[in-house]
């Protein structure tokens, strides 16, 4: 099992849930990592960060898969919906943002929040 974690280093670690052991840090944001959030299948990793972006990793590997660009201020909150299609990002900018999780292509954004 394993265990993310976001930070204000601007790393989003990997963790063995068993040993407590570092697994991988995951670097690609340029501020704090404020939120992270796996899939239902556990194959992809979420991190939202005060860049104002997502970033969708490989849960496995550790590997980036994308950026998701769209917000104009610091996102606090990734997750993704009970099948994993869609992804909800919450930012400062008092938008909701909802991705395709598949292809990282923003299909609404709800404002007023």
């Amino acid at each position: 099992k394993t265990l993310a974690s976001g930070s204000d280093d601007r790393t989003v670690k990997l963790w063995d849930a068993v040993s407590g052991s570092q697994k991988s840090s995951l670097e690609g944001h340029t501020k704090l990592v404020s939120s992270v959030s796996f899939a239902p299948d556990g194959k992809t990793l979420a991190s939202g960060s005060g860049d104002n972006t997502v970033k969708l990793w490989d849960a496995a590997s550790g590997s980036p898969k994308s950026s998701l660009e769209g917000h104009t201020g610091a996102v606090y909150s990734v997750a993704f919906d009970p099948d994993g299609k869609t992804l909800a990002s919450g930012s400062d900018d008092r938008t909701v943002k909802l991705w395709d999780a598949a292809s990282g292509s923003q299909m609404c954004s709800l404002e007023g929040h």
